[in-house]
């Protein structure tokens, strides 16, 4: 089975995993795709794979024997594909994509790569391809429907977690650029605040965003790609300030909006307007200094500019 994976795809997974390991996966594709279609047991075949894409998985459009469309999402191990399944599966198609193979396990396959069946969306209509104001009226009413309760037991790490991982990246950063300190500073001192006290422990998607809410069929839109975590409201919202930052940076009322957003969404959703913008703050810098250890020099600064702001 011959295809090319997008080329955001095969960048993506040399600087999360190094080109070697990634080139190892990519390499197995054909084979690896081949297994998740036979696990399915719907017999699907496929159409074509989806572009641009993401970045930390593939996606080929299929349709089963029956005429069912779906979408198999294949991931490596690094991408957590066990615990996306156990919030889909929760969520249960209520405000996300929802699951087409029953079970507690993603499709088995090798050395922990794994496979997810979805329902078919349109990965070519999300919410960027709407006007500001009605994307951001969208994305809220699609996110507030993901914060519920998380199941007992449940195998997700918590927003202290998650975030504590990246601090010694941050502060490495600073350290290799003194010009990142003041920032970093700030960044990592809203975050100790933060994370002192948590008013909530809800099952978030994690990386939510304009890009992350498709259109659909059985709903208009419906949200894909969760990076799952338990924790506050306002971390799921602090990335979703920042969406379209190529269009607020080139703004020159720019930073203004950036402060207003934190305030509508805030409003909006009845979240804690501070604990939002620390949120914001902390992830802005967590994600700038990140692409700037990357190499991806105009990401970086461009999204620093941001926190900037903040």
């Amino acid at each position: 089975m011959g295809f090319e994976p997008p080329q955001r795809l095969v960048r993506a997974l040399g600087e999360s995993y190094g080109d070697t390991a990634a080139g190892d996966w990519l390499a197995r594709l054909p084979a690896l795709t081949g297994e998740a279609l036979a696990a399915t047991g719907l017999e699907p075949a496929v159409e074509r794979v989806a572009a641009p894409g993401g970045r930390s998985s593939l996606v080929l459009l299929v349709r089963g024997a029956d005429g069912t469309p779906a979408a198999l999402k294949i991931c490596p191990s690094g991408a957590a594909p066990q615990l996306e399944r156990a919030a889909l599966a929760h969520w249960n198609g209520w405000g996300a994509v929802r699951l087409m193979v029953p079970g507690d396990d993603v499709l088995p396959a090798q050395d922990g790569t794994g496979a997810l069946l979805l329902e078919r969306l349109h990965p070519e209509v999300s919410l960027r391809s709407l006007p500001e104001a009605k994307a951001l009226l969208e994305a809220a009413g699609t996110v507030r429907r993901l914060w519920v309760d998380p199941p007992a037991e449940h195998p997700f790490e918590t927003v202290a977690e998650r975030t504590g991982l990246r601090t010694g990246a941050m502060r490495a950063a600073a350290g290799a650029d003194p010009a990142l300190e003041p920032l970093v500073s700030a960044a990592l001192a809203a975050r100790e605040e933060l994370v002192a006290h948590s008013p909530e422990a809800l099952l978030l998607h994690g990386n939510f965003r304009q890009s992350k809410v498709l259109s659909g069929e059985r709903a208009p839109w419906l949200t894909v790609g969760p990076e799952p975590l338990v924790g506050e409201r306002a971390y799921d919202l602090a990335r979703l300030v920042r969406d379209r930052v190529e269009d607020l940076i080139a703004s020159p009322g720019g930073a203004m909006t950036a402060r207003r957003r934190i305030k509508r969404l805030a409003d909006a959703l009845d979240v804690d307007r501070e604990r939002l913008h620390g949120w914001t703050l902390f992830r802005a810098v967590e994600s700038g200094t990140r692409a700037l250890t990357a190499g991806r020099r105009e990401e970086g600064e461009v999204t620093l500019e941001f926190a900037g702001w903040l």
